[in-house]
């Protein structure tokens, strides 16, 4: 009896056990997540326990919560339902979003077809042939057939990942699709942010538009008065040709806010999914936004785990370290098993017939000799990809931590310089009321008047512009932060999509 045939399923179970063992083995380095910067601050002097206060619209003073954490709807402390409706519509229209939660669905594609290639391939084969041979190949005197030949068969083939280079491809595909989950929050950030620094850009186009319309009245009245006391003799025609000049001047501002305000609902309508010319409804006023006074600061510790950039860069670094695994086991010896199974007859109904039975199986072995250098090479360029990504990520994490010391020296800046625009603006009335009256009564010249007049308009725009600078500065600290995503409770299906069974197992055999 042959021993080897009546044990051939117990040699193939073995071989296969055998191997199974053998690709617990995963060559290359496995990843571990860079530990947070040991830094305690953001800034080198401590921030102030409170920003300062004035008395006028956005002069709250502002305090710093150190740890506290970031609500996922940041912008809804700004208490405008106009802002809330925007950014809904943007949630739900946007393109730029879309086209990032398409990007997710397609990177997680990847890594559930690349763990495919970990489970053994079948395939079902039928072929059908008409043919003749001549009957010299057998030394036969006469030609052979026609025939028919039937086969149908199922072959398998299953490459063992001995070494683990198929596994860092999923390693590297997972933390891909992970690169690509952080970058649809990313954009998910980046939109809502966009959404707030434009309506409050336009609340601020609208108070400017609406303080230079207002000077542009009082201009006017202190023109038709010089001109009746020019009819009196009361005045020179030089002092109403200077106020015909600096009212000109004041109009001709008029139309560059128009136009940017115009630019802005535009960009409102875009960050929408909408065309220009079906620009949204809601319009914004600052007098009706709220300033938020209670301002989350994360630790410096968490902000790396709560950036998306950052998140993103280290995805990549663990992706970059998953191909040097890769490029490692393509230098070593690669196993393949293979068998198929079928039947062979010359009419279709022989196939039933144990008779015609065909089989076999077999494994290979491959071990690269010379290439070159070409798999060498490889490495040394994972190695150095890697490389590269490691100083990315730090420079990621230096520049989030530059976003948010700049944020929060910014609103501190904010909060002084509005109440250095208030007093300059009262200041600046108070001397032109004073001014008109001593002008009346012929005290000082039409010059020193004017001087005041301009004086007074450009402290008004200030103070608008300074009132516009907090609540954006206030809403780039939030995108600083992270925006709080990992609080949203809004997130879809596609963007939160977790990986099955089989990534999970995967994953632990990674780790141990």
């Amino acid at each position: 009896m042959n021993w080897a045939k009546v044990h051939r399923p117990a040699l193939l179970a073995g071989a296969l056990a055998a191997a199974a063992t053998a690709a617990g083995c995963m060559v290359g380095p496995d990843f571990k997540q860079p530990p947070a910067p040991d830094v305690k601050g953001y800034t080198r002097e401590p921030l102030p326990v409170a920003t300062t206060a004035s008395k006028v619209a956005a002069g709250d003073a502002q305090r710093f919560i150190e740890d506290r954490d970031i609500p996922g709807e940041w912008w809804t402390l700004f208490h405008s339902p106009q802002i809330n409706s925007l950014i809904e519509q943007a949630l739900q229209k946007n393109p730029s979003l879309q086209a990032a939660q398409a990007s997710l669905r397609q990177a997680q594609e990847n890594v559930y077809a690349e763990e495919g290639v970990l489970l053994p391939k079948a395939d079902l084969n039928a072929q059908s042939t008409r043919e003749q041979i001549s009957g010299a190949t057998f030394g036969a005197p006469r030609a052979i057939g026609p025939f028919s030949i039937h086969t149908a068969s199922v072959s398998v083939s299953y490459p063992l990942d001995v070494w683990g280079g198929t596994r860092r491809e999923v390693e590297s595909l997972a933390a891909q699709a992970d690169y690509q989950r952080f970058q649809l929050e990313a954009a998910y950030l980046t939109l809502t942010s966009n959404v707030v620094l434009a309506a409050v850009q336009e609340a601020s186009l609208r108070a400017q538009i609406s303080a230079t319309q207002d000077i542009i009245q009082i201009e006017s009245d202190q023109l038709d008065v010089l001109r009746q006391q020019f009819d009196l003799g009361g005045t020179s025609r030089v002092a109403v040709l200077a106020q015909e000049a600096t009212l000109a001047q004041t109009r001709a501002t008029l139309p560059t806010l128009e136009k940017q305000l115009a630019q802005q609902r535009n960009l409102l309508a875009v960050l929408a999914g909408r065309f220009p010319s079906d620009e949204p409804q809601e319009t914004f006023d600052l007098a009706k936004l709220t300033l938020p006074q209670d301002l989350p600061l994360s630790l410096p510790s968490k902000l790396v785990e709560q950036r998306p950039d950052v998140r993103s860069a280290e995805e990549t670094l663990h992706s970059t370290s998953a191909q040097i695994g890769v490029a490692t086991a393509a230098m070593l010896p690669q196993i393949t098993l293979t068998g198929s199974w079928g039947r062979t007859a010359t009419q279709p109904s022989g196939l039933g017939s144990p008779a015609n039975a065909v089989w076999s199986y077999a494994a290979g072995l491959t071990q690269p000799l010379f290439h070159g250098g070409q798999l060498l090479h490889q490495k040394r360029a994972a190695v150095a990809a890697f490389d590269s990504a490691a100083a990315q990520y730090r420079n990621t994490v230096l520049s989030a931590f530059q976003n948010v010391a700049d944020t929060l020296r910014a609103l501190e800046s904010d909060a002084n310089a509005l109440a250095a625009q208030v007093e300059a603006e009262r200041s600046a009335l108070d001397s032109l009321t004073l001014q008109r009256q001593q002008y009346q009564f012929g005290a000082i010249t039409y010059t020193s008047l004017l001087n005041a007049e301009q004086t007074y308009q450009q402290a008004h725009i200030n103070l608008v512009q300074a009132q516009a600078n907090r609540f954006a500065d206030t809403a780039a600290l939030f995108q600083a932060l992270g925006g709080g995503w990992w609080n949203r409770a809004d997130v879809t299906a596609e963007g939160t999509a977790q990986a099955d069974t089989f990534t999970k197992v995967l994953d632990r055999s990674v780790r141990q």
